[in-house]
């Protein structure tokens, strides 16, 4: 076939190099069509092939004893018991949030969703994870006002509760914010579906919603640095309908009951183009297609624009043959398309006609399993070392500790969420256990005593400082946010942003945070098992800073030891698991009171975090305490005011210690947790902490005034009431956001 392209650098215009465009050459034996080219550009874009990450990800442990599907998929799957499984996996949509955050934010949320039905598994819980750049910013307002109307938009349609996250305010996301969905499903053993070809002859069937020119070039888009001109690539930006999806999902879900289908994959980046060439690559199938045939919402839909469009709300079926008709059947109860565009082939191509005539013929593994992939050069920024200097001893200590806490207590970084997540309908299906505002969310499997603790973490301050550091604290800290529920970490999916990996500043900070994930993954024995990368996130003038999403899973065999952040009872004992070290470099402190993003970040001892994990966890499943806390952000002052905040409780503590107070208040030291307990309790905890050799100290009692004292070193250091507490934590987002 001649190649149609009049442009000068043909491979300009698709996103690829040179020396790309040169090798498709080369494996081609001919210079590809205009459709082809195109087809090239999106599945060797980044965000398509991972051709700039993929080198780095033999480091992963992608396994354990829970884990069924790891990466490879549309999702992975960990094993529950009782021949159920769970499907999970985060997903990132930036760029067309910073264009169109509503629609970005909902079609990022649609697809995940259909990562997740993909695999044969009913979702049943949806978290996110968010970045913006200054509150006080109006643009940053806007955007985080659509992001999350688009997110309660889409998930509280669907009938799926948004049941947790998180989101980190700083300067450098204020052009290229962040959104990242994740989604957890529930599937039987059995039932669980993956995206295949299958043997020749299999019909290839499109179902859901019409294909229309929206997002168009979408995977591309994502795979570029955001500049003025990105302004006019709204047209990459898709149009989420969650009424359709619902729609679609039901439907998928009722057909898998029968025993028609092959695979099962959803029309995400790149449209039918990655659809049809990845199943078709997994089978080592190939695929031919009659394009005229695809639903069309838009007159004079040319074939490339048919077979990258991004339109949302659609599935590919692999179909054995001859079931054409009762699959349409099937969807039609649905008021859904359900066509045959084409069928399986053995000769492994994606092979595509437009009212019978030949308009393209590529090898499909070579779009995908054989696209490039690069190890790039990589080199520690020179702002690294600077910034690690600061000697956090010679920080002045605060006039006033309450406040400073009160301060803390408003940052954009700490204050309460309830302004975004009382959007979000988290009660739906009625199995969310714990609510947006724990540690993690727990969410019960009906029909049995079971329940899932999900959370999404990331403290991208750590990560900017030390990388691999910040990396593994992640992991940690998303693994103490589960146990702090009283569930047993199972396994992660990742969602790393960064930004140009060209660059060799960014690249080194990549590679330095996937080091850091492998080694605490291994140690916590919590393998990678879906995820997804995010180049690019930069504008011409700075990249966002390295932002490694970690969502945690984690399994709780027995719902009646579920535990909460919140005291319970007046008179129970608080005490403190860990040691507390004056680590004050990239904390919530260090940057609101000081405004310093500077300093070595709090080191995180792999063992010591497991064994003070598995310590908690014992506690907990002996019914010994009545509530456990993380400390992280605002370390200890700001762990204990909300401790009493959720329980409606007061504290007495008194603490005798060699540290400056604003160390014991505000460091964040890791490997920590506050519990309470009874009195009866305090003695076989404390013995079981020695034989563990673990450092636990009794700092006080809950009581029922509903005051925060701390007496440190025999003298007063904080005296709050949880009413100034409240008021301090609760009215930051409404105040701006309203």
């Amino acid at each position: 076939m001649a190649s149609t392209s009049t442009t000068t650098n043909p491979w300009q215009t698709v996103g690829l190099t040179q020396s790309e465009y040169e090798r498709i050459i080369q494996k081609l034996g001919r210079t590809p069509n205009l459709l082809e080219l195109n087809l090239f550009g999106v599945m060797w874009s980044e965000h398509c092939s991972y051709k700039n990450s993929r080198a780095l990800f033999h480091h992963f442990p992608t396994k354990n004893e829970y884990v069924l599907q790891g990466p490879g998929e549309n999702a992975g799957i960990v094993d529950i018991g009782d021949r159920q499984a769970i499907a999970f996996k985060i997903e990132s949509h930036n760029h067309p949030s910073a264009l169109e955050p509503y629609q970005g934010a909902a079609t990022g949320v649609g697809g995940i969703i259909r990562d997740i039905f993909a695999m044969g598994a009913r979702p049943i819980a949806l978290l996110n994870s968010l970045r913006f750049g200054n509150l006080e910013n109006k643009r940053t307002q806007y955007l985080l006002d659509g992001v999350v109307a688009g997110i309660a938009g889409y998930g509280n349609c669907m009938g799926i509760p948004t049941v947790g996250g998180e989101v980190f305010f700083a300067p450098d996301y204020q052009e290229n914010p962040l959104v990242n969905a994740m989604c957890v499903g529930l599937v039987d053993h059995s039932r669980i579906q993956k995206a295949v070809a299958g043997e020749a002859g299999n019909d290839i069937i499109y179902v859901g919603a019409s294909t229309g020119r929206d997002g168009i070039g979408g995977a591309s888009f994502a795979s570029e640095e955001l500049t003025e001109e990105s302004e006019s690539q709204r047209s990459a930006v898709q149009v989420g309908d969650p009424f359709m999806e619902k729609l679609l999902l039901e439907a998928c879900l009722s057909l898998l009951e029968e025993d028609y289908v092959i695979g099962l994959q959803d029309l995400g980046a790149a449209g039918l183009t990655s659809s049809c060439s990845e199943t078709a690559s997994k089978g080592s199938s190939g695929i031919a297609l009659e394009l005229s045939k695809v639903p069309q919402r838009e007159e004079g839909m040319n074939p490339t624009e048919i077979m990258i469009s991004e339109s949302q709300e659609r599935m590919l079926i692999i179909a054995k043959a001859g079931k054409e008709k009762e699959i349409a059947a099937y969807f039609e109860r649905w008021g859904l398309h359900a066509v045959k565009i084409g069928n399986t082939t053995t000769d492994g191509m994606l092979t595509m006609y437009h009212h019978g005539e030949l308009v393209g013929e590529v090898p499909a593994k070579l779009l995908t399993n054989e696209a490039p992939v690069y190890e790039r050069p990589y080199t520690r920024p020179d702002y690294i070392e600077k910034a690690n200097k600061l000697d956090v001893t010679q920080l002045e200590e605060p006039d006033n500790y309450n406040h400073t806490l009160l301060n803390l207590l408003a940052s954009p970084n700490i204050c309460s969420r309830k302004w975004i997540y009382r959007q979000y309908d988290y009660q739906v299906r009625t199995n969310t256990i714990i609510h947006p505002g724990g540690d993690a969310a727990l969410v019960r499997i009906e029909g049995t005593n079971k329940g899932i603790a999900i959370s999404t973490d990331c403290n991208n301050r750590y990560c900017y400082l030390d990388p691999r550091e910040g990396a593994k604290i992640a992991v940690a800290e998303g693994a103490r946010n589960v146990v702090a529920t009283g569930a047993t970490p199972l396994a992660i999916t990742d969602g790393l942003n960064f930004g140009n990996p060209e660059k060799a500043d960014r690249y080194w900070q990549f590679r330095e945070c996937i080091l850091g994930i492998s080694e605490a993954c291994k140690v916590l024995n919590t393998p990678v098992i879906s995820g997804n990368v995010s180049f690019y996130n930069e504008t011409p003038t700075y990249a966002i800073p390295p932002t490694p999403i970690i969502g945690m899973t984690g399994l709780l065999k027995d719902m009646d030891k579920a535990i909460t952040i919140g005291f319970k009872q007046e008179g129970d004992v608080i005490l403190l698991i860990g040691d507390t070290k004056e680590e004050f470099g990239g904390s919530e402190y260090l940057a609101h009171h000081h405004g310093k993003v500077e300093g070595p970040v709090p080191s995180c001892d792999l063992m010591l975090e497991q064994k003070h994990q598995s310590y908690c966890l014992e506690l907990i499943h002996h019914n010994w305490i009545h509530s456990a806390h993380d400390l992280s952000l605002g370390g200890f002052g700001v762990a204990l005011v909300k401790c009493c905040i959720a329980g409606d409780l007061g504290a007495n503590v008194t603490v005798k210690n060699k540290l400056r107070p604003s160390a014991f208040l505000f460091s964040e030291t890791q490997s920590r947790f506050l519990v309470s307990l009874p009195e009866k309790h305090i003695d076989e905890a404390l013995t079981l902490a020695q034989e563990q050799q673990i450092k636990v100290s009794v700092l006080g009692s809950v009581t029922a005034n509903k005051d925060i004292i701390l007496t440190y070193n025999d003298a007063s250091c904080l005296s709050l009431s949880i009413e100034q507490a409240k008021i301090s934590y609760e009215q930051t987002l409404d105040t701006f956001m309203n």
